[in-house]
């Protein structure tokens, strides 16, 4: 069963809770189902075909059931042959006490670690009193660190190899640089590595904490320079972090993309609704920039520049499917019609 345009498979996610009109309500959700079918419902007529496959074998007069017959003809010109190729899509449910929301200004809830909390970036003092021990708002980055560490959630950039890492710290500062000076009437359009360098130079004074911060580890990473103590309440911190290689890495890199929110790229990639919200509001100049940097940087390589900025994707290719058990009786080795002589 091969999937196609017209088989787009569409669904939902599902939870037994219908009201979420308190932020206490979403610890109610634990579990998510997840439904799903073709568009032409080909998994659902694949289903009736294999129960009316099913009656053909078993009845005693299935055989002579000319209505019956009929219909499977008809269905299995839909699913094709669902007893050599199956037609299933599985129902999957999964635990799901780690995840982000959209409701009441964007909440991330980690119940399920050792030190649960829910960071709230854009202000707790809406929420009210919550059950659970620890809510921390974005302006408490020290407290959103130390959460971080006491999890193993985090870690930093550079602990991976040095060329690579400078290369991302570099790609940070560009865009750091570009958030910068967007507004001084400066054209960005084909600007080359040369031109950011000159344009550094030219704005140096204007340019914010987190440039020079990042531009001393590129140097630390390329020549070995003197290592930089960049804290959590510096602005700078959350730039220098990545996802663990934990099951809640994406959760995590997400959370990173709002706490660093200058670096657009890991926006784009980790927080759409985020990334899409704040693009409205750049001046033209950036969003030129950072279209033409997705298209010629991202764009053309999603799975390698996912790999390169956070190390730990699972592999894009899918499943080597399991060969089908044999089959025990002829009917069902040929279908019941026998076998179709070639010309």
């Amino acid at each position: 069963f091969a999937l196609t345009a017209r088989d787009a498979v569409a669904g939902e996610l599902v939870n037994s809770v219908y009201d979420v009109s308190t932020p206490q309500r979403l610890f109610d959700i634990r579990r998510v189902e997840v439904e799903a079918d073709t568009v032409g419902g080909t998994v659902r007529d694949a289903e009736k075909l294999g129960e009316m496959v099913a009656r053909f074998k078993t009845e005693p007069d299935g055989w002579y059931d000319d209505v019956l017959i009929a219909r499977m003809i008809e269905l299995a010109g839909k699913t094709g042959d669902v007893v050599r190729n199956p037609v299933r899509l599985r129902q999957m449910g999964f635990d799901q006490r780690n995840y982000w929301t959209a409701h009441f200004g964007g909440l991330y809830l980690f119940q399920d670690v050792q030190h649960p909390a829910v960071v709230a970036p854009a202000g707790a003092g809406h929420l009210g009193a919550l059950p659970i021990k620890y809510v921390f708002d974005g302006s408490q980055r020290n407290q959103i660190a130390k959460f971080f560490e006491y999890n193993d959630l985090v870690e930093t950039i550079v602990e991976g190899r040095k060329d690579h890492a400078a290369a991302i710290l570099k790609q940070k500062m560009d865009f750091i640089l570009v958030d910068a000076v967007a507004d001084q009437g400066v054209d960005l359009t084909g600007v080359t590595r040369a031109d950011m360098r000159r344009l550094a130079r030219r704005y140096h004074d204007m340019l914010p904490e987190e440039f020079h911060a990042l531009g001393a580890l590129v140097r630390w990473a390329e020549n070995g320079g003197k290592w930089p103590r960049i804290s959590s309440d510096h602005p700078a911190y959350f730039y220098t972090l990545r996802a663990a290689d934990t099951k809640d890495a994406a959760l995590v890199n997400m959370l990173l993309a709002e706490l660093a929110p200058k670096d657009a790229r890991q926006m784009f990639i980790c927080h759409k609704e985020l990334f899409y919200r704040t693009y409205a509001g750049w001046p033209e100049a950036k969003k030129a920039f950072v279209v033409d940097f997705l298209l010629a940087e991202y764009q053309v390589d999603k799975a390698g520049a996912r790999a390169t900025l956070f190390g730990h994707d699972a592999p894009m290719a899918e499943p080597v499917p399991r060969k089908p058990d044999p089959v025990p009786d002829m009917i069902a080795r040929v279908g019941p019609w026998g076998a179709v002589r070639g010309r």
